[in-house]
């Protein structure tokens, strides 16, 4: 397998971490595994507020990395996955669709913070290269999860008519996903009314309501919620599985049972795909790129690179967001008129706010890449880019005439970069190639959906597109590895990436063949979960026995107590005092804990989230990476 990065070391006190970064340095460790690193786990001791460590090239001293807790280096607060997912609104993004904040039950902010640490070495590095004066990156968890919101956090703080999604507690769940007669939990998909409308006309349901469905379905990627007409629900449930994958088969609606981990491993490709990584990467070794080297324009790495992307939605919109963060100058290609999504509500300042989340650093093109004028006016920007990047539907590329070896003679210089929904060879797995390759498709096929269920007592996955955001940084930290082995090596590279495989890294605690992980994710918290206060909500998690009798000590709950009185009195004493009375108490104890966000807007009054936030006509997050 082709690894971009083979030669370079990545060293650390990974089997040395604190509890608040055993899953990141977990994560971390098999990421760079995956790109060819050689990593080296130190003697030293990480201490309890940051995990450093150091990248080095062939051709690049050492730059380093510290991850720190918060962006704000006063507050100290233990950082375990579930603190922050209640501090940074990520269990309230997941909740909605339930109603009420709920964790995610994966080691979600620690993946994504892993990619993120890992990415900011490599354009620190690339940065160095170009004549950059920089020594390392820093970034934080908290950084990393706020990202992980940024539309969200859009919507619910636009100048115009926000979409402050507050919690109703519905008598039953009606969003997807749906239930068979058998007992089969399946996910839907199709991005076109047509199939939508014909496909319920199958069960008895008159257009007027399954219009009204339309519209929750459609929405549910932006709102996170899909309120749908009891009766659809209803509908499907009196019949099985099979008959309702044959009406799907008539009607072109797509369907996908939820799987679990275990069955996802016993697919022919998974052995392959997980000794691979969250990427492939290919070297044409008959086209050198060129040795002259862009100096850095300014004081961001990438400053001085060209990016070309044309992607729709969230994943490849969200990787040409990172590089602008980092630097690079991103030429977005939009059909004719716009993309569809820029008047959707909420707006700010005459843009939807979620789009201009992930778009507004990047310079517009208009061009209709299905004539062959558009297609050459893409062919005259590519010969001056450094990427080139797009999520086309599989097989697209080649049929524009716009695939990677349609540009290598153009530009052998060039980045190629694929961020696909299934395959990251090329070509999608036969089982998958008939269902389209979105977040909540990729959610149930690849067991992720089963575990936040099992985790977070939902019923299916998360309508927060968790894979969407990972793919998305998944995507641009292939693309910043690639840019730097074309830097080292003069390569000519094509990098693909999949929502697929970073369904693969949340897994990876679950899957067989663990030997590049020394370091591996702790047992799960002794105390783990969300109370109800006099007033707010609060997060506690308890990782070991040390951390549980501070708890103890601190609210004078006698030792003798079982684990379920426990918990019922820990419950009751809780509802005596405020969430922010018993933070300031739990905090000074070094007790795990955070009031969780129940209302995205009140994220920005957070004084130690502030400095990762840009108040303007919304909500802006701002770069998670700084450079020293």
């Amino acid at each position: 397998m082709n690894r971009p990065l083979t030669g370079c070391t990545l060293a650390g006190p990974f089997n040395n971490v604190a509890n608040d970064f055993a899953s990141i340095a977990a994560s971390l460790r098999y990421q760079a595994s995956m790109l060819g690193l050689n990593v080296i786990s130190t003697d030293e001791y990480s201490n309890d507020l940051s995990l450093s460590f150091k990248f080095e090239t062939s051709r690049t001293s050492l730059v380093s990395c510290d991850i720190a807790r918060w962006s704000d280096a006063s507050k100290s607060t233990c950082i375990t996955e579930n603190i922050i997912q209640a501090a940074c609104g990520i269990m309230s993004v997941h909740g909605r669709v339930s109603g009420e904040p709920r964790p995610l039950g994966l080691q979600y902010v620690s993946t994504l913070t892993g990619a993120l640490a890992l990415q900011g070495c490599f354009a620190a590095a690339l940065g160095r290269l170009r004549g950059m004066p920089v020594s390392g990156s820093n970034l934080s968890v908290s950084s990393a999860a706020l990202l992980s919101v940024s539309q969200y956090l859009a919507d619910a703080t636009a100048a115009e008519m926000p979409d402050s999604v507050m919690f109703e507690k519905a008598s039953r769940q009606t969003a997807p996903p749906f239930m068979s007669s058998d007992g089969v939990c399946f996910e839907l998909e199709t991005l076109d009314v047509e199939p939508w409308q014909k496909f319920w006309a199958q069960f008895g349901i008159n257009s007027a309501l399954s219009g009204k469905g339309w519209s929750a379905f459609l929405l549910r990627y932006a709102r996170a919620i899909s309120p749908l007409p009891v009766e659809l629900v209803d509908a499907l449930s009196n019949y099985t599985f099979q008959h309702i994958s044959e009406v799907c088969a008539r009607t072109g609606m797509s369907i996908c049972q939820l799987r679990s981990v275990e069955e996802r491993q016993q697919d022919e490709h998974f052995m392959h795909d997980w000794l691979q990584g969250p990427w492939s990467f290919e070297f044409n070794p008959n086209v050198r790129a060129r040795t002259d080297i862009k100096k850095a324009e300014n004081q961001l790495p990438l400053s001085g690179l060209t990016v070309i992307e044309s992607c729709r939605r969230i994943q490849g919109p969200l990787a040409g967001h990172l590089l602008t963060l980092l630097g690079a100058d991103v030429i977005r290609i939009e059909p004719p008129g716009g993309d569809p999504l820029r008047g959707m509500p909420p707006m700010a300042d005459g843009c939807s706010a979620r789009f201009d989340a992930l778009n507004r650093l990047k310079t517009i093109r208009e061009i209709n890449i299905k004539s062959a004028a558009g297609r050459a006016e893409i062919k005259e920007l590519v010969q001056s880019a450094d990427v080139f990047l797009h999520n086309w539907a599989p097989d697209k590329a080649a049929q524009l005439g716009l695939d990677y070896s349609d540009f290598v003679d153009l530009n052998p210089a060039l980045i190629y970069a694929y961020a696909a929904g299934w395959s990251t060879n090329g070509s999608a797995e036969s089982a998958t190639n008939t269902l389209p390759g979105t977040d909540f498709m990729t959610q149930a096929y690849s067991g992720v959906a089963r575990k936040i269920s099992q985790a977070s007592g939902t019923r299916g996955g998360s309508l927060f597109t968790v894979l969407d955001v990972l793919g998305g940084v998944i995507a641009a930290q292939g693309i910043t590895a690639a840019l730097l082995k074309r830097h080292l090596d003069n390569a000519s590279v094509k990098v693909t990436s999949s929502l697929l495989s970073a369904a693969t890294l949340l897994c990876i605690d679950d899957f067989p063949d663990k030997n590049m992980l020394n370091s591996r994710i702790k047992s799960k918290s002794i105390i783990n979960g969300v109370f109800d206060t006099k007033q707010g909500k609060l997060a506690i998690e308890c990782p070991d026995l040390n951390t549980v009798s501070r708890l103890r000590n601190v609210l004078e709950i006698a030792n003798d107590l079982n684990e379920i009185d426990f918990h019922q009195f820990l419950q009751l004493l809780l509802l005596t005092k405020t969430a922010e009375e018993w933070l300031l108490i739990l905090e000074r104890a070094g007790v795990p804990v955070a009031q969780v966000i129940e209302d995205l807007a009140t994220i920005r009054n957070q004084a130690h989230l502030q400095q990762q936030l840009s108040p303007d006509c919304y909500t802006k997050v701002m770069s998670p990476w700084s450079f020293k």
